[in-house]
């Protein structure tokens, strides 16, 4: 009998060793400069620049002739800040504002309570600072009263910016708000 198991457990393993390997599972196929192109440009879309750079050098190293990478490489090292900061002002506005009641308050406290709503309301993904550029002290006494349901951050700090008569510019630390 025991002969038997022995000779059977050899059969298998020697039957595993001459069976024909499983086909190997076919390799990604290599991105091409078309497809790495696009992705740079979905990038920039969404206010990458550094990916967005990235995926346009890739794309050269595959065709250094794409004409379209080798221009928007240009552009995005002229514009980088620019796509960057809509790409934050994109992130901040899209957050929902379910509610805001603001009642003849100072733009300081708009804009703080409008942060804490936003910090709230992106669970944290969305970290507004907002730094209020007035040397000379004119919009201190700006007064602001809003009450808004379900509207998004963008149109609630347009709200705010045409009632103070000032504008916002999304920097790369701060939502800077100055006069206009």
């Amino acid at each position: 009998m025991k002969k038997s198991i022995a000779l059977a457990t050899l059969c298998l393993i020697f039957t595993a060793a001459l069976a024909p390997a499983a086909p190997a599972a076919p390799a990604a196929p290599a991105p091409n400069s078309a497809s790495l192109y696009l992705q740079g440009q979905a990038a920039e879309s969404a206010g990458d620049p550094v990916a967005a750079q990235d995926f346009y050098e890739k794309a050269l190293k595959v065709d250094p002739n794409n004409a379209n990478a080798r221009y928007s490489l240009g552009q995005i090292k002229i514009h980088g800040p620019k796509v960057a900061a809509k790409g934050r002002e994109d992130k901040f506005g899209a957050v929902m504002v379910p509610a805001i009641q603001l009642n003849d308050v100072t733009l300081q406290e708009a804009l703080d309570a409008l942060g804490i709503i936003v910090e709230k309301e992106s669970k944290e993904a969305v970290m507004p600072n907002f730094v209020i550029d007035d040397p000379q002290g004119k919009l201190a006494d700006r007064r602001i009263s809003l009450n808004l349901k379900a509207m998004p951050a963008k149109a609630v700090i347009k709200l705010i910016m045409d009632q103070a008569d000032t504008k916002a510019r999304y920097d790369e630390h701060a939502v800077v708000v100055s006069s206009m």
